[in-house]
């Protein structure tokens, strides 16, 4: 398919990292999970230094991710930025030793080229006005050393959007690419960052088509692919599992752990805004400690339940709002149970509670 050439690789944006900052945790948009790494149901095999440069693109890009409902207008500047014309791009560097701490450029060239061919091919989107965009390529076009022991890259509009716009996220640690050498059990754990608390049942064949792997029984499965797994991010995650099998059928549930010795004052910092939070809903709703108990567990443990609590929280006092009635004139166990309601409602918006609607988490 020709394109005029005025339209090929327009650059509109330089992403910069001049300090070469990262952060502790990343967010990787489930879209992009979906559509990159797991397309067609089916983890794709992607090596673990071309995964190396995707965590480093979006700790690199994260300060502009953004969640449509809470900045709407975000997205129109997005598609006002890279929606207006066919093959329109960003451009990044990143340091090579990231990708290669050993400083082999061998490994560096044979990331870069992975993601440059990887699902490359001819990509559609439809921006806000209704017109359609047209974008060749992998993830990244071009890579050069522009400058010394730097990569330079372009990352396509198509990819872009769905990394920086990210309705629904989960949190990985940025270190698991460093700490962890077998890339299938990071890929294991950005697919088990998307499960809900209560976990899944899957049966033998369905997870070995999901990660290319060829074990002949549930058996096989659970300790020679699940249990070095689980060695894994019990040592190097914030998320472990539980596992176990009946027959082929093979049950996973994720396990949050205790905060890591290297993460010590994140995790400090993120416990004392929980706890205020929850300070304020046991005042201002007059709480007692005993009604406290379960909506504690749920907000502090539970990452997911926690933005389902906030975003059930902002649709009460909305509706509120629009009803012109005070949100403290629910109080106690009535709170809770308004509460409760709206929680319901948000956890069947999203794609779990299509699939599993009565399978929100219970707070009172």
């Amino acid at each position: 398919m020709a394109i005029p050439e005025k339209e090929v690789r327009l650059v509109r944006k330089n992403f910069e990292n001049s300090t070469d900052k990262v952060h502790d945790r990343i967010r990787i948009g489930n879209r992009f999970v979906d559509d990159f790494i797991f397309d067609d149901i089916q983890a794709a095999d992607i090596p673990i230094n071309a995964l190396r440069v995707i965590f480093n693109i979006i700790s690199q890009i994260s300060n502009e991710q953004f969640r449509p409902e809470d900045r709407p207008k975000q997205l129109s500047l997005f598609d006002d930025e890279f929606e207006t014309d066919n093959n329109i791009f960003a451009a990044m560097k990143i340091r090579n030793s990231k990708i290669s701490p050993s400083g082999s450029s061998k490994q560096v060239i044979e990331a870069y080229e992975f993601l440059a061919q990887f699902k490359m091919g001819w990509y559609r989107s439809v921006n806000t006005k209704g017109k359609e965009i047209r974008t060749f390529g992998g993830l990244i076009s071009t890579p050069s050393y522009d400058q010394r022991g730097y990569t330079s890259f372009l990352i396509s509009s198509y990819w872009l959007k769905k990394l920086l716009v990210i309705p629904e996220y989960n949190y990985v640690l940025y270190n698991l690419v460093y700490n962890i050498r077998n890339n299938k059990h990071i890929i294991f754990a950005i697919w088990l960052s998307k499960l809900p608390e209560t976990g899944t049942a899957l049966k033998l064949e369905t997870l070995n088509n999901k990660f290319g792997l060829h074990y002949k029984s549930a058996n096989d499965f659970c300790f020679k692919f699940l249990k070095p797994a689980k060695a894994s991010l019990d040592q190097f995650n914030t998320l472990s599992f539980r596992y176990h099998y009946r027959g082929d059928t093979i049950d996973i549930q994720p396990v949050l752990l205790s905060e890591r010795p290297d993460n010590n004052a994140l995790q400090q910092k993120q416990n004392n805004t929980r706890v205020k939070r929850l300070r304020y809903f046991k005042n201002r709703y007059r709480l007692t400690e005993r009604q406290m108990n379960q909506l504690s567990y749920q907000y502090i443990h539970f990452i997911q339940t926690r933005e389902l609590i906030e975003k059930a929280f902002k649709r009460f006092i909305r509706d509120n709002r629009l009803q012109k009635i005070r949100s403290t004139e629910y109080t106690g166990i009535n709170f809770l149970n308004k509460l409760q309601e709206y929680l319901i409602l948000i956890y069947r918006e999203t794609k779990m509670g299509e699939l599993l609607p009565n399978g929100y988490p219970i707070i009172v």
